[in-house]
């Protein structure tokens, strides 16, 4: 056979099979020969087509020998190389995404500073120096730029733009992009007093939009004392009060910070006499707040002649107190003392100038107060010499005030020109150095005091004593109350304050979660501490240990922490408690059902549920019965960031949201009409209950721990003796609250010891306690909290054997029990309301009532603000119409209006929920008595529950007959 047909086409060997080694050797002598000639060939050709390619040439098919010029695709300068085999791994991709994810709006490498960064870690070792503050305040009210006149002082290459944007602290990119903050974010820098001396101020930059005030929970929980930044303009507002009475249940001080005096100046053009009556007005409603909320009868109050009291402008670059001012005057009257001074600066006392001496009654009536004199008019003279006619009054007024200007300088627009003048005649920020240092407690003065506010364990334990002496070679305690995520947002950065001992990385720790407890250890995890920062914002300086008193970043250990964690060493053997999980001003009321376009994406949105469950401290996911995952928040807004971060930051995908709704609560009106019991599946126990309403105050009093379970009998019973005119026999009986140990409901034993064995009762009192958590937790109408109701245990026949009276025959049958009774004593919907404060000028106030009449909102308050135009509105409307209520009020008032809102109050819906002749018909606006029915039926539907409530589900069949004798009775009637 000739030799070139034993091969096909492909050069593949197809002869007969061989049957010696000589026909095998012969076979691939042939084979050898015939590639030889292919490769001659192959070298021939590719010799003829190099020279046909002009130079600088590539083939782009193997195959097909297309050529195009390398010069016309990729341009002048660029080197083509051709490369035989794949040198770019499969791992990369051929084309990177040019997105990029949206979160860290930019990085930075350390900044210069005007102090060493070694002195910074150093001044960490010394908690007498150091000072952890929260900034808070109303929203727009200067707080973030207040922070970035901090900054530039001790920053020297952060320059603000002339438009005054900058916000140092809002690094996030949405911050940006909508102008208010949105995350608590901390600084760390060293300041210098009025003395000299250096303070290492740990700051915490809180939002000021009610909607996020968890943030302001978090950074409460690792400071130690609250700055509440105030608006000159704008005075007290619904935040400002939110912020002083959370600080107050915090038992943290508060000092005030007057910010934005320049728009007295400027805005309102008040003059100087009017403008010391508002500043005395916004220091007096504080004060007033202060004597509201405290508990001490003689609360620590704020004045300027206190020191707790300082003057601001983030925009001009000044602070100042009456005591730097003093200083100003004393550095060109040496004779003058400045602390003599400063005490007559304030309050009703007048300067004589014939006399040069001080008096408190005026000795004419034109006579201004020292404050106006020295103070204020000074203050207005240079912002009108500045803004008047610059190029005849400027070069006296610098000349007058020592302050020197350069040509350039000379030359700027107004508003920097008048906040470099400022900055130089009122020189650093030290009164804001004074404020804080003087009347906010170091971490090693108020150790003991916050100790005993958030932990839960026993004072007298060793463990406490080391965390109140806060030294640093004690046993590590640390407290956790913020995750960040990292610039890529696949993990997160954990912020808490460390307690006691030092924290180092790559040590060893044990973090305990907001479940752990003595009782059950499961929620704990033994985990090695990463890198360590001190955090600045926009940068954060790593260091290798943190001691104690200090804020600190951590990395690596992430994973198991959810909201809050408790950290501690792994060599303490002695008993483990954790920091108290927060505790918020607001609730969660706004559910958001939400689903990925694509299914096939459904992992990646659970990622990205369980990190935004991470990033906001008061955000809730859970999946419902009908299989739909569910967030709960504050508000529109909230939701609308958290929505912005499940698609741009951590999952990036497409997710489908159903329209919002609303959270509700069941309640009742009456007393049960008729005793209810249940009887378990074995027929050997039978329990009897009846449910009423709680007296008025009490649901809030659970909620708000002003009562607890956990306190003996005896001063529990005193509380309800006292408070809500209980028998004494009652307030010893109550059992527990319910859901968990501070929900608005009560379990009451009121069996008689004559008709029901006690002992035997005690046995199955934990399972009973279950199946009322378990009712409380989800009520009949449509599986919502129940609120507000009071459960009274009547009769209990228990079975003697243990064996037929285990959990599972009594738990299931106490909810069913309590079920009925709830069911008899006419049950009703709660639905919550927001308290609306809506500021908007007086010719636009009718369109505001007009607006709430058409969502069932009303006004209860309206009055014009203190010497400005503006009218400021308190009003109710409920959550569920109150979606898109923003938008509307500002096309009603073309802009004019801004309002804001947060969680006040439950309210009951109008009508009965079980009436069965309301029928609801689609797409139907219903009248005011079909709500109820409305809200529950919808509400069932959106669960996957039945149509309606079944009596059946929950009565046995005596009790049936019971209720159909009932029934009869009073029909005869």
């Amino acid at each position: 056979m000739d030799g070139e047909n034993l091969y096909d086409e492909f050069g593949n060997y197809v002869g007969p099979e061989l049957d010696s080694d000589e026909e095998e050797d012969d076979a691939e002598e042939m084979q050898e020969d015939r590639d030889g000639d292919k490769d001659d060939e192959a070298e021939e050709m590719e010799e003829d087509e190099a020279e046909a390619i002009p130079q600088n040439q590539i083939v782009l098919h193997e195959d097909k020998k297309y050529y195009k010029s390398a010069l016309e695709i990729y341009g002048q300068e660029v080197e083509t190389l051709v490369q035989e085999e794949d040198a770019q791994p499969l791992t990369e991709p051929i084309v990177k995404p040019t997105t990029q994810r949206k979160f860290q709006a930019t990085e930075h490498n350390l900044p210069n500073t005007v102090y060493n960064k070694e002195y910074l870690a150093d001044l960490m070792d010394c908690p007498h120096v150091m000072r952890n503050i929260a900034i808070a305040g109303h929203l727009h009210h200067g707080k973030t730029t207040f922070i970035d006149c901090l900054m530039e002082q001790t920053h020297p290459d952060f320059c603000r733009a002339e438009d005054q944007d900058t916000r140092y602290t809002d690094t996030l990119f949405i911050e940006q992009q909508r102008g208010c903050s949105i995350k608590s974010m901390p600084i760390s820098i060293v300041m210098q007093d009025s003395r000299n001396k250096s303070f290492l101020l740990n700051i915490i930059d809180t939002p000021g939009h009610v909607n996020f005030s968890d943030e302001m929970t978090a950074a409460y929980r690792i400071a130690d004392g609250v700055v509440v930044v105030v608006d000159a303009h704008e005075g007290v507002m619904m935040n400002t009060e939110r912020a002083i009475k959370h600080a107050v249940a915090e038992r943290l001080p508060i000092v005030l910070c007057i910010n934005k005096v320049d728009r007295m100046i400027l805005e309102l053009k008040l003059p100087p006499a009017d403008a010391y009556y508002k500043l005395r007005l916004i220091i007096d409603q504080i004060n007033a707040l202060l004597q509201t909320f405290s508990e001490d009868p003689n609360p620590v109050l704020i004045s300027p002649l206190m020191g707790n009291v300082v003057f601001a402008s983030g925009r001009y670059n000044f602070c100042f107190s009456l005591l730097s001012f003093a200083n100003v005057y004393a550095q060109s009257c040496k004779k003058l003392n400045a602390q003599e001074f400063a005490r007559r600066l304030w309050g009703d006392i007048y300067y004589t100038k014939s006399t040069r001496k001080f008096s408190k009654k005026p000795p004419t009536g034109s006579t201004p107060r020292t404050f106006v004199h020295f103070i204020l008019d000074p203050l207005y003279k240079i912002f009108s010499q500045v803004v008047g006619d610059v190029d005849t009054c400027l070069p006296s007024i610098m000349a007058e005030l020592g302050i020197k200007l350069s040509v350039a300088e000379q030359k700027m627009n107004v508003r920097p020109l008048v906040a470099l003048i400022c900055k130089r005649f009122f020189g650093d920020f030290k009164a804001f150095a004074d404020l804080v240092t003087l009347h906010i407690q170091s971490p090693a003065d108020n150790a003991r005091a916050k100790v005993e506010h958030c932990w839960t364990g026993p004072m007298e334990s060793k463990l406490a004593e080391e965390m109140v002496k806060c030294d640093a070679a004690g046993p590590l305690m640390v407290h956790t109350t913020k995750n960040y995520p990292t610039n890529d947002a696949t993990s997160f950065k954990v912020l808490g304050r460390v307690l006691s001992g030092t924290l180092t990385s790559g040590q060893d720790v044990r973090i305990l979660g907001e479940n752990y407890s003595i009782q059950d250890e499961e929620d704990c995890r033994r985990m090695t501490v990463g890198r360590l920062w001190v955090p600045e914002a926009r940068y954060d300086i790593e260091v290798s240990r943190v001691p104690a008193g200090c804020w600190v970043l951590i990395e690596g250990i992430d994973q198991p922490i959810v909201k809050t964690a408790t950290i501690v060493e792994t060599e303490w053997d002695e008993d483990l408690y954790i920091f108290r999980p927060l505790k918020f001003n607001t609730k969660s009321v706004v559910k958001l059902a939400v689903e990925p376009i694509n299914p096939s994406e459904l992992p990646k949105m659970l990622d990205g549920l369980r990190k935004v469950n991470k990033s906001y401290p008061l955000l809730t996911t859970r999946v419902e019965e009908s299989g739909e995952h569910v967030l709960l928040g504050t508000g529109e807004l909230y939701m609308d960031c958290v929505m912005h971060d499940m698609r741009k930051v951590f999952s990036e995908i497409d997710i489908k949201v159903a329209d919002p709704v609303v959270s509700f609560c069941e309640t009742v009106v009456d007393t049960s009409t008729l005793k209810c019991f249940a009887e378990t599946p074995n027929k050997k126990n039978k329990l009897t209950m009846i449910a009423e309403p709680l007296e008025k105050g009490l649901a809030e009093d659970i909620e708000n721990e002003v009562v607890q379970i956990g306190w003996n009998r005896r001063k529990l019973g005193e509380f309800f003796q006292t408070k809500y005119d209980w028998d004494l026999l009652a307030a010893r009986s109550i059992w527990a609250f319910g859901p968990d140990t501070t929900g608005p409901n009560i379990l009451l034993d009121d069996t008689l010891p004559s008709e029901v064995d006690k002992q035997l009762l005690g046995t199955v009192r934990e399972s009973l306690v279950q199946g009322f958590q378990w009712a409380a937790r989800e009520g009949p109408l449509c599986e919502e909290p129940i609120r507000n109701v009071k459960f009274k245990l009547l009769d209990a026949t228990i079975a003697q054997e243990p064996l037929y009276r285990g959990g599972g025959q009594v738990i299931p049958t106490a909810r069913r029990c309590a079920y009925s009774a709830f069911l008899m004593a006419t049950p009703r919907l709660m639905e919550p309301y927001y308290l609306v404060e809506v500021v908007a000028p007086a010719d636009c106030v009718s369109s505001v009532y007009t607006v709430l009449a058409k969502r069932r909102g009303h006004v209860f308050k309206d009055a014009p603000i203190s010497g400005s135009p503006m009218y400021t509105m308190k009003a109710y409307i409920p959550v569920m119409d109150s979606f898109g209520f923003e938008t509307d009020l500002r096309t009603h008032t073309q802009g004019q209006a801004f309002c804001l809102t947060a969680f006040s109050h439950w309210q009951m819906v109008p009508g009965d929920p079980l009436d069965k002749s309301i029928v609801i018909r689609p797409l139907e606006l219903q009248p005011a008595a079909h709500l109820a029915r409305e809200f529950m039926i919808k509400t069932r539907r959106r669960k996957g529950l039945s149509e309606d409530v079944s009596v059946n589900k929950f009565f046995d069949d005596p009790m049936l007959l019971e209720l159909a004798k009932q029934q009869d009775f009073y029909s005869a009637f």
